[in-house]
């Protein structure tokens, strides 16, 4: 299907607590944001941080903007005279060149607190509109390489060269990809918004004290309208009418040429109950993925990266072991790129495609995965097939993985994935019991574990646990505990 028949849908369930946005492509969800009230975000927000410590050896600080954890601040993401944060590493300034222990810095979240990290912080601040982002601290304008038409690249960079130096302001812009084919009148309107949001940023943190949220960026039902709607939407349902009304207002106010696109959902029928949505994001918890063919996806997320295996399954094909694998792994190639997008897996991803014989395949599976990979709005990497047979590839990590919005970790297994067999805990039970009858005089004593774990002991393990009695000289009776795990028990002497 070509990107002209692509026809997109957003939509946007709102419950006490909590908004969910899905983006459907010809009917297929593709990507899920959730923002709980407890638990928003702090991606985009702008604070007056205080340095707490600066660690030269690492070329980076900590910052306190008033959270739970410092925040981390890199030499790189420190803006310089020239407005550059991206200078190579061995030509930065010393860290402590850039800033000192307890220094007051306006500073701008671009990666949300992950797992045991704090955020990532930057001084190079942005404000984003519609078509434009704003750089207070830059000096050039730069063009979405989502558009590719070089007439229509250099039109937009000559119209917002020309805004900004009507406005007579020295700072530099980026015009979005929402801007193809926008004229002068909407791009000036979103500089003049910016400009003042810049204003009032800077009004704000010349009086308020250390530690102090100075910008908070929108909700999640305006973010969409600002971040997600392209040429391709159809249509905006939302299912709640006071948010509706609120972004109603916001589009009326800032993108006009979408305000038609809103509609409220009126039918009883649960909004996300449409196209299944919520069974596909339960799917997309799962570490199972299967695929049409027969195959299998097994997605196994850890904190320094993701593995991904490919596996044919069931699939047989119709005509040899190589045909068969190839057409495996094209199917996976673009289902990967899907799920990638709806767990919001980033940092460093393996891919464990079946080994191809022939090189033709091999380039054939990393063109399919380029290609589903091309709609995709995180920052990604793809390297070639490497001399294992392995697909090496980056994807930008901002926000937390839908994995760890919606689950914890397991109590049961600690997050190991598998507990002991209750055979195993009968004999970590037989091992309790000679060492309590080795170090403490009693006569009786009484084991309490889970259910499966009684019954093997009274019947696989009955005759070592009576070998166990007889070779102690001990009394031992037995307990069902409903509420114990099954690798848990106890031994009491009584």
């Amino acid at each position: 299907m070509t990107d002209e028949q692509t026809k997109e849908e957003i939509l946007i369930n709102v419950t006490s607590g909590e908004v969910r946005a899905a983006l459907l492509e010809n009917g297929v969800l593709q990507e899920v944001y959730v923002e709980r009230a407890g638990r928003r975000g702090v991606i985009g927000n702008i604070y007056k941080g205080r340095v707490s410590r600066v660690l030269p050896g690492m070329q980076a600080a900590f910052v306190d903007i008033g959270l739970e954890r410092t925040a981390f601040l890199h030499a790189s993401d420190i803006t310089r005279v020239n407005g550059r944060s991206t200078a190579p590493e061995d030509e930065l300034p010393g860290i402590r060149e850039l800033v000192r222990e307890g220094e007051d810095l306006l500073v701008q979240v671009v990666k949300d607190p992950l797992g045991n990290k704090g955020a990532r912080l930057t001084t190079f601040i942005t404000l984003p509109a519609r078509h434009l982002v704003l750089l207070p601290k830059g000096d050039s304008v730069g063009v979405s390489a989502r558009i590719e038409d070089e007439g229509e690249r250099e039109r937009l960079r000559g119209l917002v060269e020309e805004l900004l130096g009507a406005h007579g302001v020295e700072v530099g812009a980026i015009v979005r990809t929402a801007a193809e084919g926008t004229e002068r009148d909407a791009l000036e309107a979103d500089l003049r918004y910016l400009l003042r949001l810049w204003e009032v940023v800077q009004q704000r943190s010349s009086n308020a004290g250390a530690k102090s949220l100075i910008h908070e960026d929108l909700s999640l039902p305006l973010r969409v309208l600002r971040d997600m709607v392209t040429s391709d939407v159809d249509h905006i349902l939302v299912d709640s009418a006071p948010d509706c009304e609120e972004m109603r207002e916001f589009a009326k106010t800032y993108l006009p040429d979408i305000e038609s696109l809103l509609e409220l959902y009126r039918r009883r029928r649960p909004i996300f109950d449409l196209h299944g949505i919520d069974d596909e994001i339960q799917k997309a918890l799962e570490r199972s993925i299967p695929l049409k063919s027969g195959g299998y996806l097994i997605f196994d997320q850890t904190e320094a990266m993701t593995t991904i295996d490919v596996n044919t399954g069931a699939y047989v094909g119709h005509r040899n072991l190589e045909e068969t694998i190839y057409r495996t792994n094209l199917e996976a190639a673009v289902a990967i790129a899907r799920q990638l997008r709806l767990r919001n897996l980033g940092g460093i991803i393996i891919i464990d495609f079946i080994d191809m014989e022939e090189a033709d395949h091999r380039e054939g599976v990393i063109a399919a995965l380029t290609q589903a990979m091309a709609s995709d709005h995180a920052r990604h990497q793809i390297t070639p097939v490497s001399p294992l047979g392995l697909v090496e590839m980056t994807r930008k990590r901002t926000r937390e993985s839908l994995q760890h919005i919606l689950c914890e970790e397991c109590p049961t297994c600690a997050g190991r994935g598998f507990v002991m067999t209750a055979e195993t805990v009968c004999f970590e039970i037989f091992r309790e019991i000679i060492r309590q009858a080795r170090q403490f005089d009693f006569d009786e004593l009484i084991v309490l574990a889970q259910q499966d774990v009684i019954e093997l002991l009274l019947d696989e393990q009955a005759p070592a646990l009576a070998e166990l009695a007889e070779q102690t000289g001990k009394t031992i009776g037995l307990q069902t505990e409903s509420l114990y795990l099954q690798d848990q028990f106890d031994v009491v002497l009584v």
